[in-house]
C-alpha cells in the first residue's frame, strides 16, 4: 500500500505541474473523458493499461506526452488524425490524465479482429460491371486488414506477370516492407474487391478488377489487432490520399461497441476519412444473429455501427 500511495502522490505532484483539473485521485472523473473500458480499469490501481490519449488540439500533444511520462507512462505512436497518442500507463494515472484540461479523452486501446464469413464468388459483380461499365479503373482502394499475399495471380496486373496491383504496402504489426499475409483474411478481402478472376477464367472476378490497392496490415497471424493500429492506418490513408488516388477504404474488421459512435475514437477516425471525401465501407452483421437465427442486440461492431 505504501508503494501505491507513493505512486499516487508522485502522480498528483506531476499533475499539479501540468495544471490538472482533477487534483485529487478520489474525485470523480469528468463525464465522458474516460471510456467505459478505461473506467473499469480503476478497480485495479496497481495494474497498467494500454490506452489512447486524445489531446485538445495538435499543439497540446507535446504537453500531453510530457504528462504521460511524468505519471510513469510510456508514450508510443502518435495518431495525428485525432490529435492523440498511444501510451502504456499505470491505472492510477487514468483519472489524472482524464482530468487534465489538455485531454479530451482517454480510451482503452481495445482489441479488433477480422470479420469472417464463408464466401465464394462475388455474386452479381460481373453483371453489374457489364450493366454499368465500371471496373475500378483509376480508383485506389485501401484495404485495412491482415495484409496481402504477394503471389496470387488474381491480384496481378493484366498482361504484366509478376506485377501486383498493390501501389503501397504498410505493415503496422511487424514493420516488414514487402507484402505478405500470415492470416489470409486480407488476401480474401482483396480478392473480393479487386480480384481479376485469372485463376477461374473470370468466373470469380471481384467487384473492381482494374482497381489498384493500398494495403495496410493491422491484424497479426491470429487475426487480432488493436484499434490504435486501425486509426493509424486511416491516418496514413488520409495523409496520402492524393498520392494513391484513394477513394474507398474497406474495413472488414470490427471492435466491440461500448459507447456512442459520437465518442468512440475508432468511429471518429473513420468519420475523418469520410469528411475528406473517402467512402468508408465497414463490416456489419456478421455477429448480428446467433446459431439459432435470433437477432443479437449489439452484434454490429465498430466502426460499422456508425451511420
Amino acid at each position: 500500500m505504501r508503494k501505491i500511495a507513493r505512486l499516487i502522490r508522485s502522480s498528483l505532484m506531476a499533475c499539479a505541474i501540468a495544471s490538472c483539473t482533477v487534483p485529487v485521485y478520489a474525485q470523480s472523473v469528468p463525464a465522458g473523458k474516460l471510456d467505459p473500458l478505461a473506467q473499469d480499469r480503476l478497480s485495479n490501481i496497481t495494474g497498467r493499461s494500454r490506452v489512447i490519449v486524445r489531446g485538445a488540439n495538435a499543439s497540446s500533444l507535446f504537453l500531453v506526452t510530457t504528462l504521460i511520462r511524468q505519471l510513469g507512462g510510456v508514450p508510443g505512436r502518435q495518431l495525428p488524425i485525432l490529435n492523440a497518442v498511444v501510451a502504456d500507463v499505470p491505472n492510477a494515472a487514468l483519472p489524472i490524465l482524464a482530468g487534465n484540461s489538455l485531454v479530451l479523452k482517454v480510451a482503452l486501446d481495445r482489441a479488433v479482429r477480422g470479420s469472417n464469413e464463408r464466401t465464394s464468388l462475388t455474386v452479381g459483380a460481373t453483371a453489374v460491371r457489364q450493366a454499368l461499365g465500371y471496373d475500378g479503373t483509376g480508383v485506389g482502394v485501401a484495404v485495412i486488414d491482415s495484409g496481402i499475399a504477394s503471389w496470387h495471380d488474381d491480384l496481378m496486373r493484366t498482361g504484366v506477370p509478376g506485377s501486383q496491383r498493390v501501389d503501397q504496402f504498410v505493415d503496422f504489426v511487424n514493420g516488414r516492407p514487402s507484402p505478405y499475409d500470415d492470416y489470409g483474411h486480407g488476401t480474401h478481402v482483396a480478392g473480393i474487391i479487386a480480384g481479376n478472376g485469372f485463376d477461374s477464367g473470370g468466373a470469380r472476378a471481384g467487384i473492381a478488377p482494374a482497381a489498384t490497392l493500398l494495403v495496410l496490415k493491422v491484424l497479426d497471424a491470429s487475426g487480432h489487432g488493436r484499434i490504435s493500429d486501425v486509426i493509424a492506418a486511416i491516418d496514413y490513408i488520409v495523409s496520402h490520399q492524393s498520392t494513391f488516388h484513394t477513394r474507398v477504404i474497406n474495413l472488414s474488421i470490427g471492435a466491440g461497441v461500448f459507447e456512442s459512435y459520437n465518442s468512440d475514437l475508432l468511429t471518429l477516425a473513420a468519420r475523418k476519412a469520410v469528411d475528406q471525401g473517402i467512402v468508408v465501407v465497414a463490416s456489419a452483421g456478421n455477429a448480428g444473429r446467433n446459431s439459432d437465427g435470433h437477432d443479437v442486440y449489439g452484434g454490429t461492431t465498430a466502426p460499422g455501427n456508425a451511420p
